[in-house]
Order: structure tokens, then C-alpha cells, then sequence
């Protein structure tokens, strides 16, 4: 039976994070959920530890001291999904921006349609973005624009944060060799899988921005990406040795 993961990244998310967790168990085919927690003072961790007693071998959890960002957190995510033998890994928000329910359809696009990463796509059919300040949308939509005309890379949302790595992509990059930590990490993983050959599929969702918590996005996230960017354009990305 295949294995399917979905990594969920928290920092003081107690307003959302039980239910984000029982909408992704209450979907057919049987999806386990990691929460990688980084030492959130309201008690995320201690919430998933509750829901761990009902779901011991479907939910896990990984604790770790203070914000390491939101890649390092992917990064050890994806090392435990491998050691466990998952053969489908997706991220996902926790802060229900992404629908549960699109976790079937990133499925789909790699397990039934042939592709070996699949992305939730704001941008591939227009812009599917609800309850974002326009300020942000047009950020969000020509950084998008900006990496596509630097790497010459044609994908329509490189940012996206919904995603479903088969197991191949993972194994086969150089997880070791990523180096950026925040938003720039979503391009560099998409950019490395393409330069890799992989088949990358952009599966059109709608994305809500979050009713409950506070956002973790900050203006060095951006920087990161801004200049991480132009130094992809240079760099040869190579399989693991």
C-alpha cells in the first residue's frame, strides 16, 4: 500500500492546528501527518501530543528549539519521510490557506497523470487568491514573474507552498546542498527538480489567506529569495552522490 505524508509546519498555531489535522485524516486513502513544531509558546506541540494518543501510528511529531525556518523544517521533514518509508510527501500550511481536500488532486497529478512533483498553483490559471491586500497579491504574482525570466524556468507559481514530492525527486536531489531557509527554499526545490529532470505539475487551486493566527511572513523572507535567486541562476544543481 502506498505511504502518503503530509509535513506541517507550525509556530503558534493552536487556533488551527486540530482541525487541520482531522480534516487531513478524514480524507480517503488514508494520508499520516508529521507536525514539525519549532517551540511554539501557546502549546501547538502539546496539542498534537493530545491527538497522538488517538492516532499513534498517523500522527507524529518533531520538536525542535526556536525558529529554524520554515526550510530547515521541510528539510527534516523530508529526511524522516525517507528513513520511514513514505513514497508520497506533501507540505502543506497550517493555517487552512491550502484546502485539505487539493491533497487528493496533487495526488492524482503524480500517482495517476505521471508527474513527479506536483504544485498547488495560484497563478497557472489567473490568480486564485482570496482575502490577500492587493499589495501582497502583486508582491506574491511578480516574484513568481521574476524567477520564471531569471531561471527561465516555467513554472507559474515557483512560491507556492502546496506541494507533493514523489519519493524519487527526494532521494535523487541533493537535499544537503539546498541552502535557502525561507520562501526562497519553495523556488530552490522547484528549480532543482526541473534542473533534474523531473516532471513538475501545476494542479489550480484557490488559496484563502488564513482566518485564525497571525502570518510568519516578514520582509527578509523576501530578500532571501530576491538574491538567492539570481545565485541559482549560476549554480549546477547536481544529483546526490
Amino acid at each position: 500500500m502506498e505511504k502518503k505524508l503530509v509535513i506541517i509546519p507550525t509556530y503558534n498555531e493552536k487556533e488551527n492546528i486540530r482541525e487541520i489535522i482531522s480534516a487531513v485524516f478524514s480524507l480517503p486513502g488514508e494520508f499520516h501527518v508529521l507536525t514539525i513544531d519549532d517551540g511554539s509558546p501557546d502549546g501547538t506541540a502539546a496539542i498534537v501530543k493530545e491527538l497522538q494518543q488517538s492516532a499513534p501510528e498517523k500522527l507524529h511529531l518533531i520538536e525542535r528549539s526556536g525558529k529554524l525556518g520554515l526550510g530547515t523544517a521541510y528539510l527534516k521533514g523530508f529526511e524522516w519521510a525517507l528513513e520511514k518509508g513514505y513514497d508520497y510527501i506533501f507540505e502543506m500550511d497550517a493555517d487552512f490557506s491550502h484546502n485539505p481536500q487539493d491533497l487528493l488532486r496533487l495526488y492524482e497529478a503524480c500517482a495517476k497523470q505521471g508527474a513527479d512533483l506536483a504544485v498547488g498553483s495560484r497563478y497557472c490559471n489567473g490568480v486564485s487568491v482570496i482575502d490577500w491586500p492587493m499589495s501582497r497579491i502583486v508582491m506574491s504574482y511578480f516574484a513568481s514573474a521574476y524567477v520564471r525570466g531569471v531561471l527561465r524556468f516555467h513554472v507559474y507559481d515557483t512560491t507556492a507552498g502546496f506541494v507533493c514530492y514523489t519519493r524519487k525527486v527526494l532521494e535523487t536531489m541533493n537535499l544537503d546542498a539546498v541552502k535557502m531557509k525561507g520562501y526562497g527554499f519553495q523556488i530552490e526545490m522547484k528549480y532543482s527538480a526541473h534542473k533534474l529532470g523531473f516532471r513538475i505539475k501545476e494542479v489550480p487551486i484557490v488559496f484563502t489567506n488564513r482566518q485564525k493566527g497571525t502570518s510568519k511572513m516578514s520582509g527578509g523572507i523576501f530578500g532571501e529569495a530576491f538574491w538567492g535567486v539570481l545565485g541559482l541562476r549560476f549554480r549546477k544543481i547536481r544529483p546526490k552522490a
